[in-house]
């Protein structure tokens, strides 16, 4: 080889490989009207341990040194509103679908779709799209008199059609990717309306909020819980005509694992931290904002 040509093979960046989890925010629970279904977790994708929604597990990225490569985490979605996508490089999670309601029975679609609402009708689970991220969310019954509503879907499971009481919202996925199994996206419950029924529907397992309960003549009643920050899980619907209310889904986060001779930088609009390097690996948590990182 010339060797101008040497010289620039040398000076070429090198790369290094990046695994990642990347999860979107999670949908608040459905609010307009009643019996809102619970909100779908937020898109998960990693090369760890598992991908959401039963995909193929991902392919870590090459990287090139000296590099910014984007990244941003998706905010959870208020009630109603469907939660942001979050990015890394080329890879965006897809923000969960908000549960459906009386006035708008079904659930949304998102990375993890949200649940159906009641109505007398019933309202379908929202779906989960793109495929490969998470799950749809489950039906309501649509019983006159008590309504039950759906439960957002996860992250590794479907969310449960309204019965007795709302949905428990679908569990949420585990990875590894920290060095520890940590299960993140979970959906949220579906609300309850019913003097048979006396509870909410659960939280999806990795961080989804419980659904809102609420007997027929309202003199008992408890709001729906809001997913877990950073988890990108769903928040719990509605029981009522607003109130009591649903809650917010989780915001996401962008979990990097890499090699522990490598330095990466977080750049400004970032927050994040690096763990002590452990296995061969350092591995860095970013848990809000936009902004660019890079790897010496």
């Amino acid at each position: 080889m010339p060797i101008l040509g040497i010289i620039a093979t040398q000076n070429r960046p090198r790369g290094i490989t990046v695994d990642y989890l990347v999860i979107a925010g999670g949908a608040g629970g459905g609010n307009t009207g009643t019996q809102g279904g619970g909100g779908g977790a937020g898109g998960f994708r990693s090369t760890v341990t598992a991908t959401g929604g039963g995909g193929s597990l991902e392919t870590a990225l090459s990287c090139a040194l000296s590099t910014n490569f984007t990244v941003t985490i998706g905010a959870g979605g208020a009630i109603d509103v469907n939660g942001v996508n979050s990015i890394f490089s080329t890879i965006t999670s897809t923000g969960g679908g908000t549960g459906g309601t009386n006035s708008s029975d079904a659930g949304r679609a998102g990375g993890s779709g949200g649940g159906g609402g009641a109505s007398n009708a019933g309202g379908a689970g929202g779906a989960a799209t793109p495929s490969g991220q998470g799950y749809a969310g489950g039906l309501s019954p649509g019983t006159n008199g008590n309504h039950r509503s759906g439960g957002g879907g996860g992250a590794g499971a479907v969310g449960v059609a309204g019965a007795t009481n709302g949905g428990a919202g679908g569990a949420g996925q585990a990875t590894s990717i920290t060095g520890l199994s940590v299960t993140y996206a979970g959906g949220g419950g579906g609300g309850t309306q019913s003097n048979t029924g006396t509870i909410g529907g659960a939280g999806g397992t990795g961080g989804g909020g419980v659904g809102a309960y609420s007997n027929i003549a309202g003199s008992v009643q408890s709001a729906g819980g809001v997913g877990t920050i950073n988890s990108g899980s769903g928040g719990g619907g509605n029981a009522g005509s607003g109130t009591p209310a649903a809650g917010a889904g989780g915001s996401g986060v962008v979990i990097l694992r890499y090699s522990d001779t490598r330095t990466i930088t977080i750049g400004s609009g970032l927050t994040g931290t690096t763990a002590a390097a452990s296995g061969g690996f350092k591995r860095t948590t970013i848990t809000a904002g936009t902004g660019n990182v890079s790897w010496a």
